[in-house]
């Protein structure tokens, strides 16, 4: 039997608890006469969406922005490569000189772009946790805000030295860091389980399109006016979603003050028996999940890749392939353009296999995830392949990165499948091992690329590819699609 037809969680255990139930209480309240235009949970997936676009563009500006802070007037023969100086692309002119420059080499900038993640990281699970006790829209808000205020800020801190820099990025990391734990446990209490892949593929993709405008957008900054706007202008839009936010959205269904009954009630049958009643976290069962191990390794090695194209895409785009910052932005801003649809469209696929074909959910997240990180890993080796054919590199890139968008219906919405009362909590875990490769990646990926040669950076292309393949291969073998046994127990049955 393939893997994905098997859930390794179903031998010796009872079937999914209150399954009965919640399939009939999902056709009471069938999906398709519940209206989707304008209902209460469609309208926090399009504030979500906007929520995470601000994320997404608040933490790769300095990418792009980056490259325009560092002199390199008199290191250029170090930090760019001549093996493609010849080819047919548009020369490096700068329509903006105002910016001001600083001299920092190649492993300071490689700490830059990592140190977002020290703070990212130590806020993962204890933003998982904290949303689950106390709710999820505050947190969520209050984690973009400060993220904001702290964008703002980045031009000072850049002016007084590097690690001043250093500390404001990580600042902004522990703002970010609850934001998706937050989420998850938010649409713990507002997710239909077959709108799942579309309510929750709709709110993530905010975070691709924030790369697809704000790699351009920061490129456009930086090559007419002066990189410090980069910060100034992302930091402005993302205090203003904040107030719309406050203001928009609800923590629970029941307690939104314009939600319908049919919606509400659809919303509230529809997870019924699959929510804990139980008041401690299991923390053992947790432990001992192979599910849950499952996710944190797809979860990681899928990381590996994104951030490290994520961070250092532009300066490879500009050492390599030697394109100037107006194009940096719009070419390095592709890949993410094509995820961003295929994440889309990918969570209204995965709903309808489940709802309309009936393929159970253990197939579709195995499925998905498999294309999802196998994909990109092909993709990602064959553009090592293609030397100074920046054409054909770039294409290779964007196929790579497009197609890690089947993921987002694979593993990265799987905590919601396992145990739905502990979404939250148990994202924090698996992004907490997630957000190592952000931490070490451009570290590495900078050491080992310290002279810039196409060969050397096949070599961060192969190691992000055989990391991929890897984490696919853990989940294909040990993913569940059932809500587990010690996710819906309760204290007094776990007594007995």
């Amino acid at each position: 039997m393939p893997a994905w037809e098997s859930d390794n969680d179903s031998e010796g255990r009872s079937p999914l608890l209150g399954e009965e139930q919640t399939q009939c209480n999902i056709q009471q309240y069938p999906s398709t006469k519940v209206p989707k235009c304008c209902s209460a949970r469609y309208n926090l997936a399009l504030m979500a969406f906007l929520g995470f676009f601000m994320v997404y563009a608040l933490r790769v500006n300095l990418s792009v922005a980056l490259v325009e802070m560092v002199n390199t007037t008199s290191s250029d023969k170090v930090n760019q490569s001549d093996v493609c100086i010849n080819q047919t692309v548009s020369p490096v002119i700068h329509h903006n000189s105002k910016g001001k420059k600083y001299d920092w080499d190649a492993g300071t900038q490689g700490w830059i772009l990592g140190s977002f993640f020290y703070g990212y990281i130590l806020t993962q699970i204890p933003g998982g946790y904290i949303a689950g006790r106390v709710g999820s829209k505050m947190l969520l808000g209050l984690g973009i805000l400060g993220t904001s205020i702290f964008t703002l800020l980045t031009p000072l801190a850049a002016d007084l030295g590097a690690w001043y820099l250093v500390a404001v990025r990580a600042l902004e990391g522990l703002g970010e860091g609850v934001t998706f734990p937050a989420m998850h446990a938010m649409w713990s209490s507002w997710a239909p389980p077959l709108e799942r892949s579309r309510l929750l593929s709709l709110s993530y993709a905010g975070a691709q399109l924030g790369t697809v405008v704000s790699l351009p957008l920061s490129g456009l900054i930086c090559y007419h006016m002066d990189w410090v706007y980069v910060f100034y202008i992302f930091g402005v839009f993302g205090v203003l979603w904040y107030i719309l936010w406050h203001f928009a959205v609800s923590d629970t269904p029941q307690c939104h003050p314009s939600i319908s009954d049919i919606e509400k009630q659809y919303i509230l049958s529809s997870l019924k028996n699959q929510l804990s009643s139980r008041k401690s976290i299991p923390c053992l069962a947790m432990a001992k999940s192979t599910p849950l191990w499952a996710i944190i390794v797809a979860h990681f090695s899928y990381n590996w890749t994104f951030y490290t194209l994520l961070t250092l895409l532009p300066t490879y785009m500009k050492d390599i392939l030697h394109f100037n910052s107006q194009e940096n932005g719009f070419l390095s801003a592709l890949p993410y353009f094509g995820c961003w649809v295929c994440i889309v469209l990918t969570g209204l696929f995965a709903d309808y296999l489940m709802e309309r074909l009936n393929v159970s959910t253990v197939a579709v997240r195995k499925i998905f995830t498999v294309i999802g990180m196998i994909g990109p890993a092909i993709f990602l080796v064959a553009a090592g392949f293609t030397g100074c054919n920046y054409v054909v590199a770039v294409s290779f890139l964007t196929l790579s990165t497009t197609l890690g968008g089947f993921s987002t219906s694979g593993f990265s919405i799987n905590h919601l499948d396992i145990a739905p009362s502990y979404a939250g909590l148990l994202l924090g875990i698996t992004n907490t091992f997630a957000t190592i490769p952000g931490m070490v990646g451009p570290v590495i990926a900078k050491f080992l690329t310290h002279e810039n040669t196409v060969e050397q950076w096949r070599l961060v292309f192969y190691i992000a590819a055989g990391i991929n393949v890897f984490g696919a291969i853990i989940f294909s073998i040990f993913g569940s699609g059932t809500v587990q046994d010690w996710a819906v127990s309760s204290d007094k049955e776990e007594e007995d």
